[in-house]
């Protein structure tokens, strides 16, 4: 498998990403934003047939280049159907739904919390995680639609069950290093310490 974590700036440190099979060199771009021009070089140099574009959540900073790669490569826009009204997708996903790059299985799991319809994408032992989960801390609560109790459920029960060497790739750089695992998460992350859903959510509030 392909893959190119892109530092595009954007609105807050975000990362972009272009996904390939490495044999058909079938490929998405995950969450589009920033300095699209970084994104397609990257399309360019590796010579990547761009099937889809995945938005993990329906915010303005993982959604606004949409229309720059659409243009060039006419990918179809691919977003959770309960935040389709900002990313107004082509195709709106659903929990459990998997799209193939080549020989790649691309699974989506619905992640909500941060906002209604945010997903996860996993391909084998890789995890990308948008704005659920990044490298010691997690996803605001605090925007239309967040919900503290739904991003607990998310982390604990979908993301947390996850083997831990599974590899975490966030939406955005706000940690020590860019790119961590389940377990490591698991084991240091301040969110995954608590011992409760009411601890978690009153961590949540402060915003620690």
């Amino acid at each position: 498998m392909i893959v190119k974590q892109l530092a595009v700036g954007g609105a807050d440190d975000n990362f972009s990403y272009v996904l390939a099979d490495e044999i058909s060199l079938e490929g998405m771009v995950l969450d589009p934003c920033g300095d699209t021009r970084i994104i397609l070089k990257s399309i360019e140099e590796g010579n990547i047939t761009v099937k889809y574009i995945v938005n993990t959540h329906g915010h303005s900073d993982h959604i606004e280049g949409n229309k720059a790669i659409v243009r060039v490569t006419g990918a179809l826009i691919l977003c959770h159907k309960l935040d389709a009204s900002s990313a107004r997708p082509d195709i709106m996903l659903e929990d459990g739904d998997i799209y193939k790059l080549g020989e790649l299985a691309v699974k989506i799991i619905h992640t909500p919390g941060h906002t209604p319809g945010s997903i996860c994408l996993r391909i084998n032992e890789v995890l990308f995680t948008g704005d659920t989960l990044f490298v010691g801390y997690c996803g605001r609560t605090d925007s239309s639609g967040g919900s503290s109790e739904a991003l607990y459920e998310s982390l604990f029960h979908k993301i947390g069950e996850f083997p831990d060497e599974t590899r975490i790739y966030p939406g955005h750089n706000y940690g020590k290093r860019p790119v961590s695992t389940v377990g490591y998460e698991k084991s240091t992350n301040p969110y995954y310490q608590c011992g409760s859903r009411e601890e978690f959510v009153e961590l949540r509030a402060r915003g620690v």
